[in-house]
């Protein structure tokens, strides 16, 4: 039996949270396909990491500094990492996306970041495979998911994967330009992987 398993924000929005999931996955042998999505929020005070994401990139976009805004973000991923005893760092990730911000790389890209980084997490955490959604989930030109081509690139990668993590929520043109899906874009991501896999559930 092969299961495919997506999770939501609230539920891998802290260590602890991090640490049930990890439970919930590693109790089963069948789930070996993982979508996580971004953290979300931790209390009701706090804000969704793609919030803050997009509050960050429109710091950027408008020419202004945006580093305090993105090393907040960085602090989520590190307590994350530090409360899960892992030996991680994101330090040439935050590097690159720096970059990117600055580079105007878009609001897709910006947002898609969260899943993007909290799969790394989640795949070191477990001892998964990572695979970028970029690499493997399809937009043609006009932004549109194309299902067809999606299910040919991902059904081929994840036969010669055992157990995998592909971040939710977005994918890429064949240009390399990260498209998101809509808000709530996971669950999207976790039918495409179970189709592309022939999924039980």
């Amino acid at each position: 039996m092969v299961k495919v398993v997506k999770f939501g924000g609230s539920s891998l929005a802290s260590a602890g949270q991090f640490a049930k999931v990890g439970k919930i996955i590693r109790a089963e042998e069948s789930r070996r396909y993982v979508v996580p999505s971004a953290p979300g929020k931790r209390n009701a005070k706090d804000t969704k990491v793609t919030d803050m994401l997009y509050q960050c990139y429109a710091l950027a976009e408008a020419e202004e500094n945006f580093s305090i805004a993105l090393r907040k973000i960085r602090e989520r991923y590190e307590a994350i990492i530090n409360g899960l005893h892992l030996k991680l760092s994101l330090v040439k990730e935050f590097e690159e996306i720096a970059e990117n911000f600055k580079n105007k790389a878009g609001e897709d890209y910006a947002a898609s970041r969260g899943e993007y980084l909290n799969g790394i997490i989640m795949a070191n955490y477990l001892g998964y495979e990572f695979i970028d959604a970029a690499q493997v989930i399809r937009f043609d030109e006009k932004g549109e998911f194309d299902a067809e081509k999606t299910n040919g690139i991902l059904s081929a990668r994840l036969k010669e994967c055992e157990r995998a993590v592909i971040p939710g929520f977005y994918g890429a043109k064949a240009d390399g330009t990260v498209k998101t899906f809509s808000r709530g874009g996971s669950d999207i991501t976790g039918s495409i992987v179970a189709k592309a896999v022939q999924a039980d559930i």
